[in-house]
Formats: structure tokens, sequence, C-alpha cells
């Protein structure tokens, strides 16, 4: 049963554009920016711009999420890369991904802004 509250809550969600999201990233694909074992943030539903770090998906792998650089906008996606392309699975294999939101934030173990390029 829902309480009247519900839908307010849920309206406001989607208006901040969902709760930000702690990442542990996994492997190389994003060094030197980020490297295994480093904690991000992600802000789902907030727009990503070109040249900023994304939180990703491909259609092929819809169980998958990655981390990302957001290179170009597409009719259908973003063309998305990592910064060490040799180590990295992306947008040149898989092709468009679909950007979640965008990651601005390293939590651990450097804490600080991570900046677009």
């Amino acid at each position: 049963m829902s309480t009247p509250r519900e839908p307010l809550v849920t309206r406001v969600i989607g208006l901040v554009g969902g709760l930000p999201r702690r990442v542990l990233v996994r492997g190389g694909s994003m060094a030197p920016t980020l490297r295994d074992g480093d904690v991000v943030l992600a802000r789902p539903g907030a727009p990503v711009r070109p040249g900023e770090l994304a939180l990703v998906r491909w259609a092929s792998r819809p169980g998958q999420l990655s981390v990302k650089r957001a290179a170009l906008p597409l009719d259908d996606g973003w063309f998305a890369v990592g910064d060490a392309p040799a180590a990295s699975t992306d947008s040149r294999t898989l092709g468009p991904a679909e950007a979640l939101g965008p990651v601005r934030w390293r939590l651990w173990p450097r804490p600080g802004r991570l900046r677009a390029r």
C-alpha cells in the first residue's frame, strides 16, 4: 500500500536526477585518471557534457556498468572511450553507449574533483 507522500518523493527524485551512486572502478581502462580500486561518485540522470567522465552501459552488455570518457554525443548515445585505449573495451568495439550520468568526484583513495578534457 502506498502512502500519500510516496508519489511526491518519486517526482522529486526524478527532478534531481536520482541519488548519487558510489561506483568501484575495476581494471585499468581509465588510467592514469582512475585506477583499479578507486571509488567515484556518479550522478545518474544528470546531464553529461563532452569530455567528462560518465557512468555508461552498452546495449550488448546491459548488466555491466562502466566508467568511460564521454567523447562525442551521437544520435543514439555517446561515443565513450577509456583513457588507456590499449586496456579499454569501449565504443570503438561496442558502439554507442548510454550515458547514465556524469562522474565528477573521486571519493577514495585521493578524494577530489575529476575534470573534463
